[in-house]
């Protein structure tokens, strides 16, 4: 899933750029750097990042929680019997933007899941 993603990415959006722009946050795709407004921010690069490349090849729709942790996690999720570890992943990827200048682009569906839209 990952890899598709990515080449979605490639095909779509980056040509011979591998940055990812979305308002003020820029996405080093090859590099997997995180910037809002030209600074740094410090993602976990295994579950903040690709959820933030998750958000954005999905911007616009709603994702159930349980579609984000399959993405993430994959056959791992089936080991969890609550979503609470994605309610701090996503409290910790909001936190991260925001604190770096970024606007909160992440809603909450009550009873459904997450969109990434911009405000």
């Amino acid at each position: 899933m990952k890899a598709r993603l990515m080449a979605v990415f490639r095909r779509k959006t980056l040509n011979t750029n591998s940055k990812l722009i979305f308002h003020e946050i820029v996405i080093d795709v090859l590099g997997r750097n995180v910037q809002v407004n030209d600074a740094p921010v410090v993602l976990t690069k295994k579950k903040e990042y690709d959820m933030l490349l998750y958000f954005l090849a999905n911007k616009g729709r709603i994702i159930s929680k349980s579609a984000i942790a399959e993405h993430l996690w994959g056959d791992e999720m089936d080991l969890h019997d609550s979503f609470d570890f994605i309610y701090t992943h996503i409290k910790n990827l909001r936190k991260k933007l925001m604190d770096a200048g970024s606007r909160d682009y992440v809603r909450s569906i009550y009873g459904v899941g997450y969109k990434f839209i911009a405000p």
